[in-house]
């Protein structure tokens, strides 16, 4: 049967239009997205995140997305283009990328398991799995699996720690208002962390950090 140019064209806007919401990674090229410059943006991503999402250490830790939640992905992308996060590497990226591109890259990462680098002190496991399971009430810190869930797999918007670089998670933390909740006018979910970011030494945050990173 034929199709007519026309009747083609708004069934690839009507497929393009719902991408965003539904649809496999490999729909890609009905959505607006083609296999080929799809792959182009996920390779251009293990350039710097590894070549399975893995992450990367160096003078600048680069996360692991592997195994990441999706929506998670997604709304960081999105912080990154509204300014909300701070990083210039990441806006001139995400800034160029598409709905549908950002919710096709997000699957395939999610999708993603290799082994964790590691690379954390194992002898800060012991007190940072107390930390993350206990938290610390004498100073108002909740235990990080109550968010982040007992495997630290987290949940839709509530990032994966499971696995991640330990010294992004250092970073991060000890940094965490420098970067996060730049636009005071649009709070967003990261706001739940200052408080606890604030409230963690040094120490405590290594312990975290290196019991995280064991976890598959």
């Amino acid at each position: 049967m034929k199709v007519s140019n026309k009747s083609l064209a708004l069934l690839t806007t009507i497929l393009a239009i719902v991408f965003s919401a539904a649809g496999r990674a490999e729909d890609a090229d009905r959505a607006g997205t083609s296999k080929q410059s799809l792959q182009a943006k996920i390779e251009y991503c293990t350039t710097c995140h590894g070549s399975s999402g893995q992450g990367y250490h160096g003078f600048y830790p680069i996360p692991r997305l592997a195994g990441q939640q999706t929506q998670y992905i997604e709304n960081q992308l999105l912080a990154y283009i509204e300014h909300r996060r701070e990083n210039k590497y990441m806006y001139s990226v995400a800034h160029v990328l598409s709905p549908a591109t950002r919710s096709a890259l997000a699957r395939h990462f999610s999708e993603l398991n290799p082994k964790p680098l590691g690379g954390a002190p194992k002898g800060l496991v012991v007190t940072g799995k107390k930390i993350y399971e206990d938290g610390i009430p004498e100073t108002n810190v909740p235990a990080c699996m109550a968010c982040h869930g007992g495997e630290a797999k987290g949940q839709g918007a509530i990032p994966r720690l499971a696995g991640q670089l330990n010294d992004y998670i250092i970073s991060k933390l000890l940094n965490w208002n420098l970067e996060r909740g730049r636009d005071p006018a649009r709070p967003d979910i990261s706001a739940i962390m200052l408080p606890t970011s604030h409230n963690l030494t040094k120490a405590q945050v290594a312990a975290v950090a290196a019991y995280v990173g064991h976890l598959q």
